[in-house]
């Protein structure tokens, strides 16, 4: 149970490391965020520290919100998000929390909500196989035979059909951290991350 950190994606691009050798990297924006709340088993039944992210006008919060935010006379914040912690009594109302939280970390679980690509059909959904494209076949991207004809005589559930795909939150674990810039509040990670370009994004240290 560790705090993280909120953020959005910047983009993908290329390095090379010490060998010479290309890496496929993503740049993340970090923070800053701002403490918001904290939580005691003495007060709510368990310990969590919530912190907010992305300044926002305050005619777009509803008033419950906008209320929560004044209470500790903190600026409105777009985004809010709760994390477990095991130490809420190293942490104040207030705090500003930067990417030099990460320092120490040379691995982090990235988490966000992917591309959504639409109804979408079964060889891009599933990679099902497609059929004959030839010989009077008629069965091209077509599903084929989806259940039984005796009993049960029904199509059982979980059974890989088109439908939606993407827009769906992912966790990525483990994602190896390349270069930490305290200045600019950067994060460079190897690989892809979910969600396109400027997609609000939770990174946790991994443990």
């Amino acid at each position: 149970m560790t705090l993280g950190l909120l953020g959005n994606k910047i983009g993908m691009t290329q390095i090379f490391d010490e060998s010479g050798n290309i890496i496929p990297v993503t740049i993340l924006k970090i923070g800053p965020c701002v403490v918001t709340q904290i939580k005691t088993v003495l007060n709510d039944g368990y310990n969590a520290i919530q912190i907010g992210y992305g300044d926002i006008s305050s005619k777009a919060l509803t008033q419950p919100r906008l209320g929560h935010l004044q209470k500790s006379n903190i600026q409105p914040l777009k985004y809010l998000k709760e994390f477990r912690v095991t130490n809420p009594e190293e942490f104040e109302v207030g705090q500003i929390l930067n990417v030099d939280l990460l320092n120490d970390n040379k691995f982090v679980n990235v988490r966000g909500k992917t591309i959504g690509k639409g109804f979408s059909g079964l060889q891009k959904r599933h990679n099902f196989t497609r059929g004959p494209m030839t010989h009077g076949s008629k069965n091209h991207r077509a599903p084929g035979s989806i259940g039984m004809g005796t009993t049960p005589g029904r199509v059982l559930p979980g059974k890989k059909m088109s439908g939606q795909l993407g827009n769906k939150i992912k966790n990525i674990r483990k994602v190896k951290v390349i270069q930490l810039n305290e200045k600019d509040n950067l994060l460079i990670v190897k690989g892809s991350v979910p969600g396109k370009p400027g997609n609000l994004l939770s990174i946790i240290p991994s443990e």
